[in-house]
């Protein structure tokens, strides 16, 4: 099955979530220039990266010589990634960049998550690195890095994670020493390091959490450090990757057990401040990841679509015709649309979160509050998609779907990941009903139900009860939580309360676009009778509280 960029209805979704302020505020960004970047970065993902995906997962990333090696093809992949300019899209332009919105470049990510999700983790961290250095580095350390960061000579990555610390951070070990000229030497281990090692380039730039001998226990005693494989003077510098995990899905990309052993570094940022700086990357990978999982989706929505309507079996209930091509059976017809839906839906999640980040860039405060509230939504609800997606495209194939050649099961494999990294989903939920509703009282929630129940009217008939009993639900639930924030009782509603949001918020998305393009209406309609639908049950999970928890022993 051969994958096609979804350039249409990116383009679509952008023009939805308001693109269009975003591109006149920001200047230079007209309509031709966004159709040319989307459709650039489409013709990319098909006829060069897509065509990599099934070697990337069955040959994957090896340890050769004490170094990771990329799957056949890679290689010269990433040269034409990185001379097309694809790694800058964002980047200020005294560092080589392009200054394009941030949307624009989350939009043709998709294309690159969708075609081959292995080699799409290695650019997305390096745009990551680009944002941290730029907002947290000196001047000798953007000048020093960010040129070759921009252009893709020299891939970055994220150390956080050590073998006892995962997502509680305030367990690092790594430790910085002064080196007596102004540097540090980093001594640890880091895990899970995604892109850690390869040959794709002469050089790799490692941002890395420490703590200095004498910092204070926890997350105040954690620093931000720049680490090159190769130092200035061309000899390598004492870190390297120890072993590559062996993992369910992604298997092109190498993910490294990386070796610390009193590697130069250099501090990013204030001492002590190394987490606060590392979410400056967290929270552009978390909205990143979030698109994968709509990437991941996508490609298994269109490997199950080609399938089903090639595949024949039994008769038609519409037409009669036997043996009649499966998506002439309703409940495969059904999984297909309801899959359609929802990949629309978190398209435009993601989008929109995109072009709030954007605006909140240039001054509007709200659509920075909105961009907070959105992320962790973006995130966790988009990849718990992917993962659907995958599953229902494994159930659509049957049988056919549990064997390896028709490709299926390594979108489910792939897809599997996304709920895990840059945060679990259940931290996303735990960020959203606390930091995030701490924000001026829930603010930022209270605006987006708002928006939606005030704007019911502009929307189809057909849609307004669904709406409107799942944006009651979504603002009953949220008045609950504000309430119950930082408690048992809030912390064990989290998880349902953010699936609610999304459930909420991509309806409304649903609907806005029916609103543009009538023929999406239909998508809108399932949606409404299979997801918003259940809006009362989610309340009821989010105020069920943890009383039944506690006493339960397993």
């Amino acid at each position: 099955m051969t994958y096609r960029a979804p350039v249409k209805d990116i383009a679509f979704a952008l023009k939805v979530v308001g693109f269009d302020a975003v591109a006149e505020a920001h200047g230079g960004v007209d309509q031709d220039l966004t159709d040319a970047v989307i459709e650039g970065a489409g013709q990319l993902a098909e006829g060069v990266l897509a065509p990599l995906n099934r070697v990337g997962d069955q040959v994957g990333a090896r340890m050769e010589n004490g170094r990771a090696i990329a799957p056949p093809g890679f290689k010269d992949a990433y040269r034409q990634f990185a001379q097309g300019g694809w790694t800058g899209l964002i980047a200020d332009e005294a560092w080589g960049g392009q200054a394009l919105p941030k949307a624009l470049s989350l939009a043709v990510f998709e294309t690159f998550h969708s075609a081959n999700m292995g080699f799409s983790l290695c650019p997305t961290l390096s745009e990551g690195a680009m944002e941290a250095l730029s907002a947290h580095g000196s001047e000798e350390l953007k000048t020093l890095y960010l040129p070759k960061i921009v252009s893709g000579e020299w891939p970055a990555t994220m150390n956080l994670t050590e073998p006892q610390a995962g997502t509680d951070l305030g367990l690092v070990r790594t430790q910085a020493t002064p080196d007596g000229e102004g540097g540090y030497r980093l001594t640890g281990e880091k895990i899970f390091i995604t892109w850690g090692d390869h040959d794709l380039s002469d050089n790799i730039v490692h941002l890395v959490l420490a703590r200095l001998p004498d910092a204070p226990a926890g997350v105040k005693g954690i620093s931000l450090f720049v680490a090159p494989a190769v130092k200035a003077n061309g000899e390598r510098n004492a870190l390297r990757a120890g072993s590559l995990e062996h993992k369910l899905g992604i298997h092109a990309s190498p993910t490294c057990v990386m070796l610390f052993e009193g590697a130069q570094a250099q501090l990013v940022g204030q001492l002590g401040q190394g987490l606060a700086h590392m979410f400056t990357m967290m929270n552009a990978a978390r909205l990143n990841v979030g698109m994968q999982g709509v990437g991941i989706a996508e490609r298994a929505y269109q490997r199950a679509l080609a399938y089903a309507r090639d595949r024949r079996q039994s008769r038609s209930v519409w037409t009669g015709e036997a043996p009649a091509p499966i998506f002439d059976h309703p409940d495969i017809r059904r999984r297909l649309m309801l899959t359609k839906a929802k990949i629309e839906a978190a398209r435009m999640i993601c989008l929109g979160c995109a072009v709030a980040a954007d605006l909140g860039h240039r001054g509007d405060a709200a659509a920075a509050l909105r961009a907070e509230m959105l992320t962790p939504i973006a995130k966790a609800w988009s990849t718990e998609l992917g993962v659907e997606a995958a599953s229902e495209g494994v159930q659509i194939h049957g049988g056919m779907g549990f064997i390896e050649e028709t490709g299926a099961a390594q979108h489910y494999r792939d897809a599997r990941i996304a709920p895990i990294y840059e945060g679990t989903n259940a931290i996303q939920a735990l960020d959203l009903a606390g930091r995030k509703l701490g924000m001026a009282d829930g603010a930022g929630m209270k605006a987006l139900c708002a928006e939606i129940a005030g704007g019911l009217a502009r929307f189809d008939p057909a849609l307004h009860e669904a709406l409107r009993s799942g944006v009651a639900a979504l603002e009953t639930a949220t008045a609950w939580m504000i309430e119950r924030r930082g408690t048992a009782d809030g912390m064990a509603g989290a998880w349902p309360y953010l699936m609610l949001a999304g459930d909420v918020v991509g309806g409304w998305m649903l609907a806005r676009a029916a609103a543009a393009d009538p023929e999406r209406l239909g998508l809108a309609r399932l949606y409404a009778d299979y997801v918003l639908a259940a809006a009362p049950a989610r309340l009821a999970a989010v105020r069920s509280g943890a009383g039944l928890l506690e006493t339960w022993r397993g």
